[in-house]
């Protein structure tokens, strides 16, 4: 079995909302491309190292359709090695209406989205899930990934839809190396998921447990 890979840019409010460009999600929205002030060479090497190894992109519809009008013209370009990556790879898509999949590689899938996703993790040894904050919603309710590399940016928007709006569920996690910062105060951030609950405790108790 391999694994899924969720990636994630977030404020420090997380606010994942349209951070490459203003026009990824314009209605009611008017921070788009908040993340590229932010950019500096560290955090531009931890994103190009975070898709090593990708042989798959699982994306939500309005993400496929950003990349599939962007990724096919940028090889032999300054992102090229990626765009070779993303152009060869199998992608699949997530969705209950008709997305145009003429990026080749392109597959639909979305009338039993867990069940296919488990199948896709099956397939294939590192599937990479890049924005689609409607399909992460998913993906952490039903605990479908197996690690979450989440870059905080240094800044609040107090709007916007969120990481963790509606997906959420009591969920363990373990920190898989330590946070990294890049020169203008991004944090990369990278965890896997662990088993089990979260548990509680009493801080007025030496060993901080509630347990006999």
């Amino acid at each position: 079995m391999g694994r899924i890979q969720i990636e994630l840019f977030a404020t420090l409010d997380l606010v994942g909302q349209a951070p490459g460009g203003p026009d990824e999600d314009p209605v009611g929205f008017t921070f788009g491309g908040w993340q590229a002030p932010l950019m500096d060479e560290v955090t531009g090497a931890q994103i190009g190292a975070a898709y090593e190894g990708t042989d798959a992109l699982l994306l939500g519809r309005r993400t496929y359709d950003i990349f599939a009008a962007f990724w096919p013209h940028q090889e032999g370009g300054v992102d090229s090695e990626i765009a070779t990556l993303f152009n060869s790879i199998p992608k699949y898509v997530a969705s209950r209406g008709k997305p145009d999949l003429s990026w080749a590689g392109s597959t639909q899938i979305g009338s039993d989205l867990a069940a296919e996703v488990r199948e896709i993790r099956d397939r294939h040894e590192n599937v990479k899930v890049v924005g689609s904050l409607n399909l992460v919603q998913t993906l952490l309710r039903e605990k479908l990934f197996d690690v979450l590399d989440l870059w905080v940016h240094p800044l609040m928007l107090g709007a916007g839809k969120k990481v963790f709006d509606s997906g959420a569920v009591p969920t363990n996690l373990t920190l898989l190396e330590p946070p990294a910062a890049g020169a203008k105060g991004t944090v990369h951030l990278r965890y896997g998921l662990a088993p089990g609950t979260p548990g509680t405790g009493d801080l007025s108790n030496p060993d901080r447990s509630t347990g006999d």
